[in-house]
């Protein structure tokens, strides 16, 4: 034999020849089990209306939530997360429709969980802007959110809903210290089994639009969110959130936007090992099927988004992709 030179003996590309070699030396994998469904509501009666800014995606009315929903469970899809359209003759300034026992939110978590029980998990939002008239998260006051008021109704929405059958409460509010209250609220009411899902990083995002337009809030946003979402800037400040909402009994937490901060949810799970979830926003979504124009659905550029966030180590990932992509997988 002659050697004519040294060469490469090591061929990464020998991995990549085949697909069952690619597939057994795959890092990471994307199954339907990584998916959360958000789905809008909204009052009425036969009712799917389009949004606009959202290609494919609709608000339901409860008589329409069933099929939704079995649908989600025969894609094997672990969880739904219910956004409600308030009408605006029923938004004040202190949002109290968020505590109303009957509102769309309870009314759609009692309807899924008497006709499907356990076979899917049911998300909540906690917080007040989509029911406040000014479009924020809170009490608000003086151009600003007031943070301990605000909680004090944040808690009762909580157990509000948490009787109405939701199963995971997700406080995306960002206010001080809510976690801890509505911790102890739930246990002291006897809903000890009740998960907590805390928006503990959720950035002031420009991604936001189409998300605040599909649920009402858009043309309402008086000012901006500033003063208690986190500065896109910082990361270091995300870790202080996720430690603080961990101290306080949250069970695990959401990064959002997802796809702008990939090194926020790296940065996270691999100094708390919590689950972290992974939202990819409205404004994603919309970028995504905006770009690739009629073909609102191709497989491929979404399996290779949803990937990144299984890559960067996130847990699951909330998609309004969730329903069509579940499918393929």
């Amino acid at each position: 034999m002659i050697i004519t030179g040294k060469y490469p003996q090591l061929r990464l590309r020998r991995n990549r020849k085949n697909e069952w070699s690619r597939r057994l030396t795959s890092e990471n994998s994307l199954s339907v089990n990584d998916l959360i469904l958000p789905i809008f509501i909204v009052d009425g009666k036969n009712k799917k209306i389009p949004i606009k800014s959202m290609p494919g995606v609709f608000r339901y009315s409860l008589d329409k939530l069933n099929s939704i929903v079995q649908s989600a469970i025969n894609s094997g899809i672990p969880m739904i997360a219910l956004f409600p359209y308030t009408k605006s003759y029923l938004k004040n300034s202190l949002g109290t429709e968020s505590l109303n026992p009957n509102n769309l939110v309870c009314r759609a978590c009692k309807l899924i969980k008497k006709k499907f029980k356990n076979k899917i998990g049911i998300m909540c939002d906690v917080a007040l802007d989509p029911y406040t008239s000014h479009g924020h998260d809170g009490i608000y006051q003086k151009n600003d959110v007031e943070n301990d008021e605000t909680i004090k109704i944040l808690v009762e929405q909580s157990l509000i809903q948490a009787s109405s059958g939701c199963d995971v409460l997700a406080p995306s509010d960002m206010m001080d210290g809510r976690i801890g209250k509505i911790r102890k609220a739930l246990d002291f009411n006897g809903f000890k089994h009740v998960q907590i899902l805390s928006y503990a990083v959720k950035y002031a995002s420009g991604y936001y639009g189409p998300f605040r337009d599909a649920v009402g809030s858009k043309n309402l946003l008086k000012g901006n969110k500033k003063t208690y979402q986190m500065d896109f800037k910082n990361s270091d400040e995300a870790l202080r959130e996720v430690a603080l909402d961990i101290k306080e009994g949250a069970d695990m937490v959401i990064v959002k936007p997802g796809l702008p901060y990939l090194d926020i949810i790296q940065k996270v799970k691999n100094n708390f090992k919590i689950p972290v979830i992974a939202y990819q926003v409205s404004g994603e979504y919309s970028m995504i099927t905006n770009s690739i124009q009629k073909k609102i659905y191709n497989k491929d550029v979404i399996i290779e988004t949803l990937t990144s966030f299984k890559r960067s180590g996130a847990n699951a990932i909330i998609t309004y992709f969730a329903d069509k992509i579940a499918k393929e997988l």
